[in-house]
């Protein structure tokens, strides 16, 4: 009976010519230190322990160089938010001060200013008022952002409750079930019971702020809105949900908060919706939190959280340190931090400017819309996502769309419904009606072999059953990509309309291998 498992590396063990032999520090010390310290021949170097002696630098980068090839090139990964273009001069700036640490104010004061000039810019478009001090600063990334901002509300709440004599020991935070799961591990880590409200297609997947209000009582800290779910890119209402908190407030006397997960709308919607109410212009938004290397164009690893005003930051989460020089203040979670990210940033204000940024956000939409439509006319797939639909309250919705068309620009974002570049889609119901033996799981397979990453998962709890595709479009997407994602698209999909094609059989061959294989990563036995 053949064997249903085997071990590659005990496998090539067992066929070399010769006997397993370590990594020889003498033949690396002989090495003539050419692209591949001559060769290394059959020399194992050592995969789970660090290697007896070293070889040069160029093998080493030769070596990681060629394993790394094996990686999906993150042009082509629609699967992620993150941002992977820059221009030249931004990547030399980076690479000029990558070894400055953000914790170090005394030895890097111009790179603190940097930072402080950020968190102003950012407070600014996200609508602070002139009589508000808003305070700020630079994560790794937005989870960070979102942990800073649930601890600060709690510890507000903490500290009302017990300026009132009451119980302080049972928090708890209020947030759609589509949320991401950087939300779910603020309330897992910091003890705090999470209540998530149920979506579905008639919330439209996202949080309804009239739902949300069953689940608030006096222990809620706070509710996190998000703008721009990762599910469908579509924009929760933050002004209705302070409508609904106000009146909560009004019959209870109970104060509820509201922290904007603004993790990939922070950057989109000040430039394609600059007049849409969702920020500091809110009056009961406390805190703001967004990631510059989603749509704020840095490379990964830079992320904000920006209060409203000073007195939303409890004092009891900033730290005075005076080991590195000066005094200085911290409330990150996280000590040391790379400065290039943060330097990436004001690059890019000062290079794209507010109509720079409008012009992105403008061509990101309007490449969603194409493909949107797209995939729509095909008749094999329907689309999740709005951002392709006329706003409600636009004429483009109405009669008057010809006369509209003639006299406005039909490409500005305010015309269609609010949301992030992302395209979600499914099969359409016609299609899975006519072939019904054809698993939208496979399309992720097919597309990967011509290098697309998109991917396929379901919706959040109570929508489970619908599973969806997603394309994030970024500023690299361009007309011509969309196009040819297009067609391959409709290519893999009609390959899998016969029964027992070999694109089915390579569809299933990889779905069995994706579920054989482990997403957790452990250290490998001692």
């Amino acid at each position: 009976m053949l064997s249903k498992s085997v071990d590659a590396e005990e496998l090539v063990a067992k066929c070399k010519d010769v006997k397993h032999r370590k990594h020889s520090a003498k033949k690396a010390a002989r090495s003539s230190g050419g692209v591949y310290a001559a060769r290394l021949g059959q020399d194992d170097i050592p995969k789970y322990e660090i290697p007896t002696s070293g070889m040069s630098a160029k093998a080493a980068y030769q070596i990681m160089h060629d394993d790394l090839e094996l990686d999906g090139n993150p042009s082509l990964n629609f699967a992620s938010f993150v941002h992977t273009w820059m221009p030249p001069e931004g990547e030399r700036l980076m690479v000029e001060n990558m070894y400055k640490n953000l914790a170090d104010q005394d030895e890097y004061p111009a790179t603190v200013e940097i930072q402080e000039r950020c968190v102003s810019i950012i407070a600014s478009l996200w609508k602070k008022p002139k009589d508000c001090k808003a305070i700020g600063t630079a994560t790794g990334g937005s989870s960070e952002a979102i942990m800073l901002g649930g601890l600060a509300m709690k510890k507000r709440w903490q500290a009302a409750r017990e300026a009132a004599g009451k119980d302080n020991f049972h928090p708890n935070i209020v947030f759609g079930a589509n949320a991401q799961v950087a939300l779910e591990k603020f309330a897992r880590y910091f003890d705090v019971e999470m209540r998530l409200v149920p979506v579905d297609e008639s919330t439209r997947f996202c949080m309804s702020p009239k739902r949300a209000l069953e689940y608030i009582d006096e222990n809620t800290i706070g509710v996190m809105v998000i703008l721009g779910s990762t599910y469908t890119g579509v924009f929760e209402n933050v002004q209705e949900m302070s409508d609904v908190l106000d009146e909560y407030e009004a019959k209870t006397g109970q104060h509820v908060p509201i922290h904007v997960d603004a993790a990939s709308g922070g950057f989109i919607a000040p430039f394609a919706y600059p007049k849409y109410k969702w920020g500091f212009d809110v009056p009961r938004v406390q805190s703001i939190n967004t990631s510059g290397h989603k749509f704020g164009a840095t490379p990964v690893g830079l992320g904000w959280i920006i209060w409203k005003d000073v007195q939303y930051l409890p004092k009891e989460l900033i730290f005075e340190l005076h080991y590195l020089g000066s005094t200085e203040y911290s409330f990150n979670l996280n000590f040391s931090r790379p400065a290039a990210p943060v330097i990436a940033q004001m690059f890019n204000f000062l290079n794209l400017g507010f109509e720079g940024y409008q012009r992105l956000a403008r061509i990101d939409l309007t490449n969603a819309r194409i493909l949107s439509r797209a995939l729509d006319a095909t008749g094999y797939y329907k689309v999740v996502s709005e951002i392709h639909l006329p706003y409600e309250g636009s004429m483009t919705s109405a009669i008057g769309h010809a006369l509209e068309s003639a006299t406005t620009d039909t490409e500005d974002p305010q015309y269609y419904r609010r949301g992030l570049p992302v395209v979600s889609f499914r099969f359409s119901d016609e299609f899975k009606q006519e072939y019904p033996w054809v698993k939208q799981e496979w399309m992720q397979t097919l597309l990967r072999v011509k290098q697309w990453i998109v991917p396929n998962y379901a919706l959040p709890p109570n929508a489970q059953d619908i599973e969806i595709l997603r394309v994030v479009v970024r500023e690299n997407v361009s007309v011509e990509l969309i196009h040819k994602l297009i067609e391959d698209i409709v290519e893999a999909t009609q390959s899998l309309m016969k029964k027992g094609t070999e694109a089915m059989l390579l569809a299933t061959v990889s779905e069995k291998a994706t579920d054989d294989r482990t997403q957790v990563v452990y250290s490998k036995p001692c």
